[in-house]
């Protein structure tokens, strides 16, 4: 729930530059699929973030798996780059159309034009239903608006596509939270930090969730 040109890669390297300590200097990009897939295991840590970036800018779904594997590796600027990388490649929808839909979808929902948001998404998913990023932005509109058990059931639809979309299994736990189902709740966030163990915010309410289901049961007892 919650770009393949220079652009797209330039904001990645700005915001890899700006929460990373002491990002690497950077060698020359990829310049094929091939380099890029030797690079993802290159010893060099600024060698495996530029093949992240060519592979978020230029891949296709079937490529998320190589950024998934990437959210362990041993340098946490690495792993900052294939969280951001794999949400640009689940943007990515490959129809320019509904790629002009979905930035306008998000932008309605950034002014808090729920309902327009809404209708936009909508028109994606209905143009494109196999697109689990439609059904996310839906999801998210939706949990703004308050609609929590309908961005509870598109968060589903998003899971039948993307089983590893670590936003939604994250907003299915923020949904439950909302709903005061607790429990049920701390199981999606943490189902959620098993896919993506650098969720800090993610971490953060399980503490908390666990701390209140203790001071329940003491009180129980």
């Amino acid at each position: 729930m919650a770009g393949k040109s220079d652009s797209a890669l330039s904001i990645l390297l700005l915001a890899a530059a700006l929460t990373a300590a002491a990002p690497p200097a950077f060698p020359e990009p990829p310049s094929s699929r091939v380099e890029a897939l030797a690079a993802l295991r290159d010893a060099d840590a600024a060698r495996r973030a530029e093949a992240i970036v060519w592979i978020a800018n230029r891949g296709a779904m079937d490529d998320a798996p190589l950024l998934h594997e990437r959210l362990r590796d041993e340098s946490p600027f690495v792993r900052g780059f294939a969280e951001r990388g794999l949400w640009l490649l689940w943007g990515r929808s490959g129809d320019a159309e509904i790629d002009r839909l979905m930035a306008r979808g998000t932008e309605e929902m950034q002014a808090g034009r729920y309902q327009d948001a809404i209708a936009t998404f909508s028109g994606v998913i209905r143009s494109r239903p196999d697109f689990a990023e439609g059904w996310n932005r839906r999801a998210t509109v939706l949990y703004l608006a308050g609609e929590y058990r309908k961005s509870l059931a598109d968060c589903g639809e998003v899971l039948k596509r993307n089983p590893k979309h670590f936003g939604a299994i994250s907003g299915v736990g923020q949904i439950h939270v909302k709903l005061e189902q607790y429990e049920q709740a701390l199981e999606w966030f943490r189902r959620a930090l098993e896919v993506n163990p650098n969720m800090i915010g993610v971490e953060v309410n399980i503490r908390e969730l666990e701390e209140l289901l203790e001071e329940r049961r003491r009180r129980a007892t």
